[in-house]
């Protein structure tokens, strides 16, 4: 007996050495930092920093669904380098960024990268996924599986009925102006946003519905804004259930493939086997500058209209008042005043479209914090960063002229 356990230990430590020997630097970086759990928000900075690029490979904390990417790759070409008038190493340590593209007049004007990450990897999205799931209602739409955004939640989420979402318009629910009371504190482990991910749901039903069908009602539907990320994983639920398509394959489907995105992304999924949809979506820093570019260029892909006429306009166009100043918000979109919008995720992920300059800025990156709501000054320092970027592009345009 005691010649067959020393026997097992020796296979395993040989395997394991073997394994160690075979893993590359983000894997063993991962095995050196494993998260203990599945809510991100605890985490320690060099868990994130080894987990944000490695999320779906973590098949103990989470499942993924691959979005495929296409044979035909839509070309960033390298435009001259842009002076952005700061030093962005300085500017890229402070934020702790991974990834940073700067494209303007469709061409690569600034691609920098830190934290030992490159254009090859994937690095997780967090809330910039709510704008790829409000684009995929506009596309659901433009395919005839949803009639318009005032219908109402349930009629497409039969699990809501009689519940607080019963009168909720798919507008509503896309300007999170539901009414519906919500706790979004990144800092407080008893919020709705930290536990609502680890709710058990009942029999057959999606998590977060179960979850969220049993939330109470603050303020009649459409009176006030609130944040509330479980509202877009309900946005995720809404189009699978219309589509009878999962988010993944829906989403490479009319964007990914046709618009020629370089890699494929994955999209982590909830414990009831749906896309966490205001969350978790991995990509490429190039290929959310890419997401980007689908959006300035109208929601064309292969040459076709993706989504509505007129939907990117409304989309964009502040429909809410927020609690944030200087921002108000669209569909799953954070809209500025002179027609500059956002998607934002927490930890410093971000896709910056800018219109009139043609300029699209996506950044991935691991804040000390989440927001700065739990302190710091990142997202104010990259806002700064954002306008200094806007500066160096109206110089150029000046000395054009």
């Amino acid at each position: 007996m005691r010649k067959w356990i020393i026997g097992i230990l020796v296979v395993l430590v040989a395997a394991g050495v073997i394994f160690w020997a075979t893993a590359d630097k983000d894997m063993r970086r991962l095995i050196t930092n494993m998260p203990t759990d599945r809510n991100v928000l605890f985490w320690s900075i060099p868990q994130r920093d080894a987990a944000f690029r490695m999320i779906d490979r973590i098949p103990l904390l989470t499942k993924s669904r691959v979005i495929s990417a296409g044979k035909v790759v839509y070309t960033l070409p390298k435009g001259p380098s842009l002076n952005v008038g700061i030093d962005v190493d300085a500017y890229m340590k402070e934020q702790r960024t991974a990834g940073l593209v700067i494209i303007q007049d469709g061409k690569i004007r600034l691609e920098k990268y830190g934290l030992d990450f490159s254009g090859e990897g994937r690095w997780t999205s967090f809330s910039v996924a709510k704008s790829f799931t409000s684009t995929l209602v506009g596309a659901a739409i433009k395919d005839g599986y949803i009639k318009s955004v005032n219908d109402k939640v349930s009629d497409y989420i039969p699990d809501l009925k009689g519940s607080v979402y019963d009168d909720v318009t798919i507008r509503q629910l896309l300007t999170m102006t539901s009414g519906v009371q919500w706790n979004e504190d990144y800092a407080d482990p008893k919020s709705d946003v930290a536990l609502f991910d680890a709710h058990k749901a009942e029999p057959g039903v999606d998590v977060t519905v179960s979850y969220m069908r049993k939330l109470k009602r603050e303020s009649p539907p459409g009176a006030k804004w609130v944040y509330k990320t479980g509202e877009t994983n309900l946005v995720g639920a809404l189009v699978g259930s219309a589509t009878k398509k999962n988010l993944s394959d829906y989403l490479s489907e009319k964007i990914w493939r046709p618009f020629g995105m370089e890699q494929d992304a994955t999209w982590i999924l909830g414990s009831t086997g749906h896309e966490i949809s205001g969350c978790c979506l991995q990509a490429s820093t190039r290929d959310f500058a890419r997401f980007g570019l689908f959006i300035l260029g109208g929601g064309v892909a292969e040459g076709k209209p993706v989504l509505p006429d007129g939907w990117i306009v409304e989309a964009t166009t502040k429909l809410a008042e927020t609690s944030e100043a200087g921002y108000g918000y669209g569909y799953q979109w954070w809209i500025l005043n002179d027609g500059v919008y956002e998607a934002r995720g927490i930890f410093g992920q971000g896709i910056l479209i800018d219109p009139r300059r043609k300029l699209v800025i996506a950044s991935n990156s691991n804040w000390p914090q989440a927001t700065d709501s739990q302190g710091g000054d990142q997202d104010k320092k990259r806002f700064a960063f954002y306008k200094q970027v806007q500066l160096a592009v109206d110089k150029e345009a000046k000395i054009i002229k």
